[in-house]
């Protein structure tokens, strides 16, 4: 086992950040957790620092004496932000940490970025030879984020980009949330294009491991992470069904118009999916894995129906407390106002 050390983690409150602070102390490292909202299931011996990515003297706070950091901190697509607030948070953010990190001698960096830094991804699956090429406001500006990454690579820090695929497994909300809900209640679940589109997740705790086996190895490198095992759209979503045996039933839509009228009711405020859903959601994209295997060590434990089975379980075990729950947490980990989708559901 490593020497241990202190690991800052922004986003700590988050999602993936609260699984992976776990897995930090698992390898016995004391965490800290930077972000601006607190949660009650933070481990007591997590110190934690409140503050804004954006804040030059919060982060500076944040950064203190830290060996490894961990940088989570996003403004998610299902935010629906302008182009300014992704860049604000994503990119200037991301800057403000590095320059902090690197004032502070924090020796490794772990930078989470994001699959929509592809759009649509030239082929699949997505190898070192398929260059990004964002096609919204929040790929955009994760994709800057990554510059300056290796911007500050050049200065001579050690700084490691790990591209998730989407993220699931216990605990995931966001717009899965909606969905599980669907299925819960035996609504029909649409797909766009007869959801022939391969499309792979990640479970966190694969993500978990892959970061931490990045923040052990020294040296800057991108990895691109998601799972194994996957299959279509339409195959990910039945497992799902045939494992909740509620009715459900899945329909076909054509992708173009669909994705029109998504991409309208969005920039209304009528449905809380954004663009990128509406990009991606009937379209192909698979990592290949080849690097972190060999690289790394790693291999992913958890296939897309394993780890949508398992988020569907946790969602049904703790829906009554999620449905009386008013505190303050990221959107991955809060259940979601359907908007104009309620009301499409009603006829589902």
């Amino acid at each position: 086992m490593a020497v241990p050390e202190r690991h800052l983690v922004t986003g700590g409150s988050g999602y993936f950040g609260s699984l992976l602070i776990r897995q930090i102390r698992d390898r016995g490292h004391a965490v800290r957790v930077f972000d601006l909202v607190d949660t009650e299931d933070r481990p007591a011996d997590v110190e934690f620092v409140r503050g804004d990515i954006r804040d030059p003297t919060q982060v500076a706070a944040a950064c203190h004496e830290v060996s490894v950091v961990h940088h989570n901190v996003a403004l998610v697509p299902l935010a629906k932000a302008s182009k300014d607030g992704y860049r604000s948070v994503n990119a200037t953010g991301t800057r403000i940490l590095l320059e902090k990190c690197q004032q502070a001698g924090a020796k490794k960096v772990v930078h989470m970025s994001s699959s929509a830094v592809f759009g649509v991804p030239s082929k699949n699956p997505v190898d070192d030879q398929v260059h990004p090429s964002p096609a919204e406001a929040y790929g955009q500006a994760k994709l800057e984020a990554e510059d300056i990454c290796h911007e500050f690579v050049s200065r001579g820090m050690d700084i490691t980009i790990i591209r998730p695929r989407t993220i699931m497994g216990h605990g995931r909300l966001g717009i899965m949330q909606i969905l599980f809900e669907w299925i819960r209640q035996g609504k029909r679940v649409p797909v766009l294009g007869g959801g022939a589109n391969r499309y792979q997740f990640v479970h966190a705790e694969d993500l978990g491991e892959a970061c931490l086996r990045a923040a052990e190895r020294p040296g800057a490198a991108t990895y691109n992470i998601g799972a194994s095992e996957f299959g279509t759209m339409r195959q990910t979503i039945q497992s799902v069904i045939d494992h909740a045996q509620t009715g459900s039933k899945i329909f076909s839509l054509p992708l173009g118009p669909t994705a029109g009228v998504m991409n309208l009711c969005s920039s209304l405020g009528l449905s809380p999916l954004g663009p990128y859903h509406a990009l991606m959601y009937g379209r192909e994209m698979h990592f290949d894995l080849t690097r972190p295997r060999e690289e790394l060590g790693w291999e992913p434990r958890f296939g897309n129906a394993e780890m949508f089975r398992q988020s569907y379980d946790w969602y049904l075990d703790h829906r009554d407390t999620l449905m009386n729950s008013t505190s303050a947490s990221s959107p991955h980990r809060s259940r979601v106002k359907q908007g104009v989708l309620r009301v499409a559901s009603w006829f589902l």
